[in-house]
């Protein structure tokens, strides 16, 4: 059987079911569609985690895709978008980044932050709530989607914080259409409190209710303030002394208190941005005693090892810090290779050049702030790693697309190629090797990035969002304004 013959179409009454490409062009038939469609995609090899198809394309109409098989199978497009033989994928979902609006929008914006996403392959964004104001109230989320829908180049969503201040108000947030929930269990930019430990079980016996999923931040903060003061008085002021700061037992305890939580009051929870091989280790153990936890890991903890500290200083400081190599390996052997890692994110996170301390990088890391940008080098890195074959590409097409759609509710609508879904999808090329020179050609307002001198082989090629081309040619030709916030299950896959 062809990789192809595990694609999906649906039938008349909108069930999914797998099909081959003849049942694919067949069910196009038997719908009344002109018969020339809006966009038809060409000469290019189809990815999923199911497998992959050579020489397929795919057609798009009214925002969603018709038809996909071989191109004999395909109708006439009033476009037609050769692919030039390079690979289609389900487009990139990012589930974590700080588009920084409202409130704080000389970092980055809605419309910055997603042209970001647009060059950089992104079809959709999900925007973290420790902005300006915070996004813990109804009225606040409803600004943040107002911003979104005047402004997004892609698609979108955000999540709500929960604090001490708002238990009573998810019920509201929920009604309001929030992605899901954080919590921020040690100190962070923006300074956002956590909950104490009896709240933050309260909180999860009512987002239980929502059938919505929580996510941490998940750092123990007693941990850090304790690691800190301590350095500080002892005059350790250089970036790597930030990073051990933050020490794995923080991140592990935190994770692990955590799935003790959820254990006890069933509700689905999430790790972001999981920096280490321990704490990959603890949400394993978690989902072996049948927690619903699901996880995720970001480019930089792959690429990286604390080194980058002592090499690039205070640009490279993020939170959780990167960790040393038998970490790192860790992190690879038993987060992406034993599977327990669901999705790849970037925690983009903008600062200005002076608050990176780019002109001093070594200088004293108390004075600096963590955080860097990622939208326009996670497919690079991910690609690279397909390259040197630590995944395949329907593996990163698995945890950087269709899983991250699962775990937050917007599959099969976001991270599939199914018939009638929103035609989303990331052309790559991935041979072309390239150097990533200047930071500043990046599509951010602010675009300090470790990356900066590292060297990739792949990059994306175009970026399609509901059937309209935002990105080709090196260009950001989409309009602002174009994105829209993504509609939610509560009960996803």
């Amino acid at each position: 059987m062809t990789a192809f013959t595990r694609l999906l179409t649906s039938d008349e009454d909108g069930e999914l079911r797998t099909t081959g490409p003849t049942e694919a062009i067949c069910a196009f038939l038997r719908n009344p569609r002109p018969m020339s469609v809006d966009l038809v995609v060409r000469n290019c090899t189809v990815v999923t985690p199911a497998g992959r198809a050579p020489d397929s394309g795919l057609a798009v109409e009214g925002g969603r895709i018709v038809a996909l098989g071989e191109p004999d199978c395909l109708p006439d497009g009033d476009r037609v978008l050769d692919a030039g033989g390079n690979v289609l994928v389900p487009g990139i979902v990012d589930c974590h980044i700080h588009n920084r609006e409202p409130g704080l929008e000389y970092k980055e914006d809605w419309e910055s932050a997603t042209r970001a996403a647009a060059a950089g392959g992104v079809t959709t964004v999900v925007g973290m709530p420790n902005t300006d104001p915070v996004i813990d109230r109804p009225d606040n989320l409803e600004l943040k989607y107002e911003r979104g829908e005047a402004t997004a180049h892609v698609d979108f969503q955000s999540y709500v914080v929960v604090t001490s201040e708002n238990l009573e108000l998810i019920p509201d947030l929920d009604a309001a259409g929030a992605l899901g929930y954080k919590i921020f269990l040690g100190s962070t930019v923006g300074d956002v409190p956590p909950p104490n430990d009896g709240e933050i079980i309260a909180a999860m016996e009512r987002i239980r209710e929502t059938g919505k999923r929580l996510g941490f931040h998940e750092e123990n903060g007693e941990i850090i303030d304790h690691y800190t003061e301590r350095f500080q008085t002892e005059g350790k002021n250089d970036p790597i002394d930030h990073s051990h700061s933050r020490p794995v037992i923080a991140e592990r305890e935190a994770v692990e208190r955590m799935i003790t939580f959820a254990e006890e009051t069933g509700v689905k929870i999430h790790m972001y941005h999981v920096s280490s091989g321990s704490a990959a280790e603890a949400v394993s153990r978690g989902k072996a005693r049948g927690v619903d936890v699901t996880a995720e890991t970001c480019p930089h903890y792959l690429w990286f090892t604390e080194d980058v500290m002592r090499e690039k200083g205070n640009p490279a400081r993020i939170q959780p810090p990167i960790r040393d190599a038998e970490e790192r390996a860790k992190l690879w052997d038993v987060g992406i290779d034993d599977g327990v890692i669901d999705c790849i994110a970037t925690d983009h996170a903008p600062h200005t050049p002076e608050e990176k301390k780019v002109d001093d990088p070594f200088g004293n890391t108390w004075d600096a702030i963590s955080g860097f940008v990622g939208l326009e080098t996670e497919i690079p890195v991910m690609l690279t790693f397909v390259d040197e074959g630590r995944l395949t590409l329907e593996e990163w097409v698995h945890r950087h697309s269709t899983r991250p759609a699962q775990v937050w509710g917007m599959y099969p609508q976001k991270g599939s190629l199914q018939v009638g879904t929103d035609a989303d999808f990331t052309i790559v090329d991935p041979d072309h090797e390239w150097t990533l020179e200047d930071a500043d050609a990046l599509h951010s307002k602010n675009c300090v990035t470790p990356f900066e001198g590292e060297t990739f082989t792949g990059k994306a090629v175009a970026t399609v969002v509901r059937g309209e081309v935002v990105y080709e040619d090196g260009e950001v030709v989409g309009e602002p304004g174009y994105g829209t916030r993504v509609d939610v299950d509560a009960d996803p896959v």
